[in-house]
């Protein structure tokens, strides 16, 4: 008999293409913070219609007016209506997703819409095969699009209050971008009453805590429900999980929290990837698609969901960067100015160089700082592209031997297609210290560096020249 019409290899087929949805879902989730468990499955189960499956739930309804068969129509955002229009991923390109946890004080107000508690900026390589976290403090004043400075967990409350165009994640996601200059591709907003689901539906997650610590579980209400978590592994349900990642009454305060932040997350990640999980994820799928579906809410696609989820779960751990905004260095103490606030003033020069370590494609060697900047330099070998943008002919040329002459390998000079207000870098490819040299060289304004992504790049960093360097006293 052919395999064709064999019941056992048809059956056997549909296991494996079970479980390659499956673990593609679930590889990625604990690096969004659960969410892309949450889509997967939901769409998945919701769909099956190939066989039933031990406790999970199937529907073999047909959609009602408003909702989207995601089976014929993969491509169709999963966000609620409003939300940011995602742009169409080619698999190849870096993706960079912002995650947000809401306040729950807000949320259990009920007084409008509510702050964000928690910003995480993931970013992921498919083509060298890295990724990285970068924890943003809700405390920090920056320039929010439309609305002056303010706290950047304002950004979600004020984009729900006065209908930006995409809502609160739009904005927040263009506040995050102006504060970074890296494109957003992505949201996914996840509620704590789905995370606390999602993380005892996997069984819990082990954390290694390092100093003993008071948490206040949610607990659906209850009052002096203080616990007290000591020192060493410990394997935490939803609502211990949740806690603990909250916590702010340590030494550290937001800064502490946001490293149990990507703690937590690395410990989800690897429950989630242990080879004994796969039967506990499809036993519950059901369970997860029911507890979960009015708690996420992304302008991801399914498509884009399986297919970023299959690329995160092939990401070893060692390629993993983490970095989280805070003092000395990206940071500092501040009032606002009205005088009725401490909040975070950002140095943003320095928070620019934290992302771009995050970003590099290659690995930061702990041992980078001793090293000199020409060694760093030749380490990366930067290419450089070097354009005049400016109305002094000849600019590029002379600049380029200025360079050359300071250790910098300049590939192509020419002239730019448009005019910057002032000297601007673009950079492709990693390479943060050749950047950094450029800047302190160059005085270039920190907020003129861009971040593109574009392998097919001929140069790894673009310098386009203003007349304010033609004018420059650092010109030779």
């Amino acid at each position: 008999m052919s395999e064709k019409n064999d019941p056992k290899a048809s059956s056997s087929r549909v296991t494996r293409s079970l479980r390659i949805v499956l673990l593609a879902a679930f590889g990625i989730a604990a690096m969004l913070i659960g969410y892309l468990t949450f889509v997967a499955v939901r769409d998945f189960v919701s769909t099956w219609r190939l066989t039933s499956l031990p406790g999970v739930a199937v529907s073999q309804a047909t959609p009602q007016p408003g909702e989207v068969d995601v089976v014929t129509k993969p491509n169709i955002p999963l966000q609620a209506i409003g939300g940011p229009t995602p742009e169409p991923w080619d698999g190849a390109k870096r993706v960079n997703v912002l995650i947000m946890g809401l306040d729950y004080n807000d949320w259990r107000a009920g007084e409008g819409p509510p702050r964000t508690d928690t910003m995480i900026l993931f970013t992921i390589d498919p083509i060298n095969r890295t990724a990285g976290m970068l924890s943003i403090p809700r405390d920090l004043w920056v320039n929010i699009p439309g609305y002056n400075y303010g706290r950047i967990n304002t950004a979600y409350q004020l984009g729900e209050a006065f209908k930006e165009p995409g809502g609160g994640p739009a904005l927040s996601m263009k506040t995050v971008e102006e504060l970074l200059g890296v494109p957003i591709d992505y949201y996914a907003q996840i509620d704590f009453e789905a995370f606390i689901s999602f993380i005892d539906e996997i069984g819990g997650v082990k954390v290694n805590i390092p100093e003993k610590i008071k948490v206040d579980p949610m607990a659906h209400g209850r009052k002096n429900n203080t616990k007290i978590l000591d020192t060493g592994p410990q394997l935490l349900d939803g609502e211990l999980a949740l806690a603990y990642a909250r916590a702010r009454k340590t030494e550290g305060g937001d800064f502490d929290r946001a490293q149990r932040q990507q703690q937590v997350i690395m410990g989800i990640r690897d429950q989630i990837l242990r080879f004994d999980q796969l039967p506990r994820l499809i036993a519950s799928s059901g369970i997860l698609y029911n507890q979960l579906s009015s708690g996420v809410n992304t302008n991801l696609t399914l498509d884009q969901a399986i297919r970023l989820a299959w690329t995160a779960s092939q990401i070893p751990e060692d390629k993993i960067k983490k970095g989280i905004i805070g003092p000395p260095d990206q940071v500092n103490f501040a009032v606002s100015p009205d005088g009725e606030q401490q909040v975070l003033k950002p140095i943003t020069d320095k928070i620019r160089l934290l992302r771009d370590e995050i970003f590099a494609t290659g690995p930061v060697s702990p041992a980078a700082a001793s090293l000199s900047q020409t060694d760093l330099l030749q380490a990366e070998g930067a290419k450089v592209r070097v354009l005049n943008g400016s109305f002094t002919a000849g600019l590029a040329a002379k600049t380029s031997e200025y360079l050359t002459s300071q250790g910098i390998t300049v590939s192509e000079t020419g002239n730019a297609q448009v005019a910057p207000p002032t000297t601007e870098i673009t950079f492709y490819n990693g390479k943060p210290y050749t950047v950094k040299y450029l800047v302190d060289l160059m005085q270039i304004n920190p907020l003129r560096i861009f971040y593109v992504n574009d392998p097919a790049s001929t140069a790894d960093v673009e310098v386009t020249l203003g007349n304010d360097w033609a004018q420059s006293n650092q010109m030779p």
